[in-house]
């Protein structure tokens, strides 16, 4: 079995062609051409590209290139890329759904505590008590109550003691 660059090259030179005519039918560089008749696949970029050229030469010819492409592989044999297992996201922890919750709910009593607290009637303006109202009224004399000129008068007004 011959290698690929002799097979190449003598299918080219079957089809009465110069590798310039090869170069510009495929648009590969001359020097990639020369490398593959030459077996010089480390001269080549990487295998993807060397397969490419390939198939764009035996094209150019009209021949099949699977045949090459398989003897290429066979030949330099590239090893599978390795495979990286993907890192899938874990789901999330039942117990720490059960956290998140609780502290939920704790946060949402101790605002709602806060709140009731912070706005709380005060007692600053409320109604006077009744028993503040009748210790205070032992110390003020006694009030009369003086009629009106307008009508029924409810005013208490207090009375001038004769002690004085």
């Amino acid at each position: 079995m011959d290698s690929i660059g002799k097979t190449l090259r003598a299918e080219r030179e079957l089809h009465q062609m110069t590798l310039e005519e090869i170069s510009r039918v495929t648009r590969i560089p001359a020097a990639s051409l020369t490398a593959l008749e030459s077996d010089e696949f480390e001269k080549l970029p990487s295998d993807v590209f060397v397969r490419g050229f390939l198939r764009s030469y035996a094209q150019s010819l009209g021949v099949s290139a699977d045949s090459w492409v398989v003897q290429y592989n066979q030949i330099c044999n590239p090893e599978p890329p390795e495979i990286v297992p993907l890192m899938l996201p874990q789901p999330p922890d039942n117990k720490r759904r059960w956290g998140v919750g609780v502290a939920l709910v704790v946060l949402l009593v101790l605002f709602t505590l806060a709140l009731s607290i912070a706005l709380k009637p005060r007692q600053r303006g409320g109604p006077i008590e009744l028993s503040q109202l009748h210790t205070d009224s032992c110390h003020v004399q006694a009030t009369q109550v003086r009629p009106s000129s307008c009508g029924r008068s409810t005013i208490a007004m207090p009375i001038r003691s004769s002690r004085s």
